[in-house]
């Protein structure tokens, strides 16, 4: 069972962070992909282009966007099928984003969802995924 993390991409990756996935739809503007040491490219997690730019990032939408997201998300099981694969084994897994405001972005809403669906599978005590 991994341990999920969440951090902004645009930050220096560590070995703390374990196996990094980016989950934006668009590269984040910038970076180099040299410099990102991303490991997975997961666009198909990412909120569709209509709900993003809906979205906006405004926290009075935030609410809304987590319940729209995780529906989005129900419509997509092959692209969590192909996460779990992708990140199976892996001890530690950050979900990366490019977002400024770091409460409100989707890696914080999967990060939950992924919590919950794991949780849900094993017993609670005994490799529990946590979000940090």
């Amino acid at each position: 069972m991994s341990t999920i993390g969440i951090k902004r991409v645009y930050l220096a990756a560590e070995p703390a962070d374990g196996f990094r996935v980016l989950v934006d739809r668009l590269w984040p503007r910038g970076l180099a992909k040299s410099r990102a040491a991303i490991d997975l490219w997961a666009r198909d997690l990412a909120p569709s282009t209509e709900l993003r730019l809906w979205f906006g990032h405004d926290p009075g939408r935030w609410m809304e966007f987590q319940k729209r997201y995780r529906n989005e998300l129900k419509t997509r099981p092959e692209a969590l099928i192909a996460f779990r694969k992708a990140v199976s084994g892996q001890k530690t897994v950050t979900l990366l984003y490019a977002a400024v405001d770091e409460a409100h972005n989707q890696a914080v809403v999967l990060a939950r969802l992924l919590t919950r669906r794991e949780s849900r599978l094993k017993p609670a005590g005994r490799g529990k995924t946590r979000v940090r």
